[in-house]
């Protein structure tokens, strides 16, 4: 759900030092494609200068390393904050709190973290890739995962036009409305009743 003004303050004051952040969700492996996020972190900083943070929050899953070594040397580390496992509850409040969630994963099944930052009022940036733009719809700005500099470019966007973040919250709304456990369940059976008449 949304967060009041007052709720979202008291989430950036708690794990984002009172700054507006980006939000990747999802546990730290090279399927979700944390190096190239960091690299184009990066780049949004170079081009913009702002205090913006980016907040990591999903346990360390395998083949971790390589994301710990490069935070090591990493110019913006400051801005960048590990927090581990985060409970449902929490992370919902995380979410909502969010300036825009980015999820820029090589491949995803459904990309669940999409639509509850919909559902939040929360803009998103995902890859061109798998399902997340038919999961993502018109709602949601793309990028290939391989180009950091494509990632950074809609941060970019997303940050300087106020606009462009606006339309994309209220149509991100839109799209998070068409799924639910109830049209899956509805739409599960209808395909159940389909292929039995089928097989009669």
């Amino acid at each position: 759900r949304p967060l009041s003004w007052q709720e979202k303050e008291e989430v950036k004051n708690k794990y984002a030092e009172g700054k507006e952040y980006f939000l990747f969700t999802g546990g730290i492996h090279p399927r979700k494609n944390l190096i190239n996020l960091l690299k184009a972190f990066s780049l949004f900083k170079k081009w913009q200068h702002s205090n913006m943070k980016l907040l990591v929050a999903g346990r360390l899953a395998w083949h971790y390393e390589e994301v710990i070594k490069k935070l090591k040397s990493y110019k913006y580390r400051n801005d960048v904050v590990l927090l581990g496992y985060f409970p449902d509850e929490q992370l919902a409040s995380l979410t909502a709190a969010a300036y825009a969630m980015v999820y820029p994963s090589f491949f995803e099944g459904f990309g669940l973290p999409i639509i509850e930052a919909m559902q939040s009022g929360v803009p998103v940036i995902a890859s061109n890739t798998s399902s997340m733009p038919e999961t993502g719809g018109n709602a949601a700005l793309y990028a290939d995962p391989t180009h950091p500099d494509a990632i950074a470019k809609n941060m970019l966007n997303l940050y300087k036009d106020e606009t462009l973040r606006s339309r994309l919250i209220e149509s991100g709304k839109i799209q998070a409305a068409r799924f639910s456990w109830e049209i899956a369940a509805q739409q599960t059976w209808q395909n159940i009743c389909r292929t039995a008449q089928k097989d009669s």
